[in-house]
């Protein structure tokens, strides 16, 4: 089966029954289908029926014998899982479908989602900062919840120790979704795991891509983060070290188009020098909760309704695995940084941005605080 095609023909088309709901799980775990490799193969093949019947021989065309797709008692199992913590699936395209991640490139095609639905359609700010917090950072982060949950918004944050425990906390009454590294029924911390459940009690919502029963890895955190920030419309940092998974955060954001607040912090005090550098390189001052209103005052009115489409991916297959072995071939064992790569490979970053997250979530390449990454040995 040739791996050329001159267009996607096929619409992205939600499922309606279990059995495609099925099928749409079944080929995002199966090996080698990463989130770009997912639509294109809905896009080319009409469903993710035909997709699955294909890859095999898309898996010989291109030099990978004995390929086989994920197994169904694989995904019976997931089911089954869910069912037992009450999860649903949300499915790019579905009404339920957060519009917010509608736009990105590298938009999670399914996610597992534990708690109130509704509350994703109401406005998000994401806050995220350091794990070690200091008590004045503590403060500053639940403050600033307080405040931006009384003026109607619903606070996005990783359940992560310091910064994201305090956001979470300031916001439980009024509604906060925390967005998991594992599966949405691995409670993440294990000392969060009362408020991940007291989230979901008091009308908040986790959610996660990943497969349910999941042990959050390192490699998972950063694309966690694309949806922290995806789904807000600003993300704020409280205390975030020069190289953090909060700098990450910030970085994806701008790349998203959101907007980016930090609060500043004393130089000496090296749990505010990633602060301190995102407000030298334009990031907006926040003091307080107004300040932040005041930013968003722009964006108050509602933004015209997005197409149900996915992201438009123009790259066949065949290119997007050469691109992916370029990728493999420039990397090592060291660290290099990622602007350094993209740079080194001549491509936009908006077609290395989706390929280094596919080869992330393979498990071929590993992401490292400050924005570098080393092949995965």
């Amino acid at each position: 089966m040739p791996l050329e095609h001159s267009s996607s023909t096929h619409p992205l088309i939600p499922p309606t029954t279990e059995d495609q709901r099925f099928d749409w799980l079944r080929l995002l775990r199966s090996r080698r289908v990463g989130i770009s490799t997912f639509y294109r193969l809905m896009h080319e093949h009409g469903s993710a029926a035909a997709a699955l019947g294909a890859l095999p021989e898309i898996a010989r065309a291109a030099g990978v014998d004995n390929y086989q797709t994920c197994p169904e008692s694989v995904v019976e199992a997931e089911l089954k899982a869910a069912a037992a913590v009450g999860a649903q699936l949300l499915c790019f395209g579905d009404t339920t479908y957060p519009d917010a991640l509608r736009d990105l490139e590298d938009a999670p095609p399914l996610l597992w989602a534990v708690g109130a639905l509704p509350i994703l359609t109401r406005p998000q700010i994401a806050l995220v900062g350091a794990r070690n917090a200091s008590s004045l950072g503590g403060r500053m982060a639940r403050s600033l919840a307080q405040g931006l949950a009384e003026a109607g918004y619903v606070i996005v944050s990783g359940l992560a120790r310091g910064v994201d425990t305090a956001a979470h906390l300031a916001a439980l009454d009024t509604g906060t979704i925390a967005v998991l590294g594992g599966g949405v029924d691995v409670l993440y911390p294990s000392e969060n795991a009362k408020l991940a459940e007291d989230i979901v009690a008091k009308g908040g919502l986790r959610v996660s891509e990943q497969a349910m029963c999941l042990q959050p890895q390192a490699r998972h955190f950063p694309a966690r983060n694309r949806i922290i920030s995806g789904l807000s419309q600003a993300v704020i940092v409280v205390e975030a070290a020069a190289k953090s998974g909060s700098l990450i955060t910030a970085r994806t954001a701008l790349d998203q188009g959101r907007e980016v607040m930090a609060v500043p912090g004393h130089p000496f005090d090296a749990r505010a020098s990633g602060c301190n550098m995102l407000l030298r390189d334009g990031a907006r001052l926040v003091r307080n909760a107004d300040d932040v209103i005041e930013a968003l005052a722009p964006l108050a009115e509602a933004a015209p309704d997005l197409p149900m489409q996915a992201p438009q991916k123009r790259q066949s297959l065949s290119d997007v695995a050469k691109l992916h072995q370029q990728i493999l071939d420039r990397l090592g064992p060291s660290p290099m940084g990622e602007d350094q790569l993209i740079r080194d490979l001549g491509a936009p970053s908006q077609q290395v941005s989706p390929a280094l997250t596919d080869l992330e979530l393979d498990g071929r390449i590993n992401r490292q605080p400050g924005g570098l990454i080393s092949r995965a040995s």
